[in-house]
């Protein structure tokens, strides 16, 4: 077992973990530590535990200090800084006429690194703003190509469920989403109504994916011929997934009639079939432009 602190150093970032070296912190605590990026300001999230080996990348490092009043100060004026730097880098990539969107601009602690998030269609060649911007900084420069999520995360926003977008209040790591998840869920394939601000699906679509799935597994299909508890056969003609419910028509008197019955009212295979999206080749294209096979975010470095 190895005794590990949480530390975040964005809101809703991933957390990593490091050696608390005896310092007694509790969730909330700012702290200094040293990352792969150099000196870092974050935020504890996780108290000080133990936890499996296996669960520890190595070498662990160390908690430098925590934050003192002084280094909230610095934390503020890096704020300010960076600000700063944002304004200036817009003038610089207008200067070159660069076809780049500057998002963000970010100092590490000790001030050795000064970091650009910029979105662009394609490769940017910015050695020469790298270099006018070194000679304005005095620092490391170090610009990153982040994908659209990524800048949604940043920017954040409110999405069309009227809460802040779940990538900027809670969502740590993304999650690979697929046109499937829609359809499993029943909902319309039109490209505006399932994709988010970021011009992705959207991510809410994996959080019941689980659920759906089980729900659907226990239906049958529409168009299954099914046996109810009192003996007629028929045609499935609609399903409610949630309420697990089915609309049967049934024979009755050499009439058709439609009935409602539980699923556990009924007899079928409980398997469903895999249903094909019957799409044209240019709504699957639109669609396919939507998803998300997710990956690693460039916002955080490993720590």
């Amino acid at each position: 077992m190895v005794k590990v602190v949480g530390v975040r150093f964005r809101s809703a970032g991933k957390i990593y973990y490091f050696d608390p070296a005896g310092y007694d912190m509790k969730t909330g605590t700012h702290v200094i530590v040293e990352t792969a990026r150099g000196v870092e300001y974050g935020t504890v999230m996780i108290a000080p535990k133990e936890v499996e080996d296996d669960k520890v990348i190595q070498p662990l490092k160390s908690v430098i200090r925590v934050a003192t009043k002084e280094d909230e100060k610095q934390e503020k004026r890096n704020k300010e800084k960076e600000k700063e730097a944002f304004k200036i880098c817009l003038e610089k990539i207008a200067k070159h006429k660069l076809e780049m969107k500057l998002v963000e601009a970010e100092y590490t602690f000790d001030n050795n690194k000064l970091l650009f998030y910029f979105t662009a269609d394609g490769r940017i060649d910015f050695r020469e703003l790298v270099k006018d911007l070194a000679a304005v900084f005095r620092t490391r420069i170090e610009l990153r190509q982040i994908g659209v999520r990524d800048e949604t995360k940043i920017l954040g926003g409110i999405g069309i469920c009227g809460r802040e977008l779940c990538c900027k209040s809670y969502l740590s790591e993304f999650a690979p989403v697929s046109i499937k998840m829609a359809k499993e869920q029943n909902l319309s394939l039109n490209p505006t109504k399932i994709s988010g601000v970021c011009g992705r699906l959207m991510c809410c679509l994996k959080n019941e994916e689980e659920t759906y799935e089980y729900l659907n597994s226990r239906l049958p299909s529409i168009g299954d011929i099914v046996t109810t508890y009192d003996g007629l056969k028929g045609e499935v003609q609609s399903v409610n997934v949630l309420r697990q419910l089915v609309k049967v028509i049934v024979e009755i008197n050499d009439e058709k009639e439609l009935h409602e019955y539980k699923v556990k009212e009924l007899k079928f295979k409980p398997r469903r079939r895999k249903e094909s999206l019957k799409l044209s080749a240019e709504e699957l294209k639109e669609l396919s432009a939507l998803e998300d096979k997710g990956g690693k975010s460039k916002l955080d470095d490993a720590k």
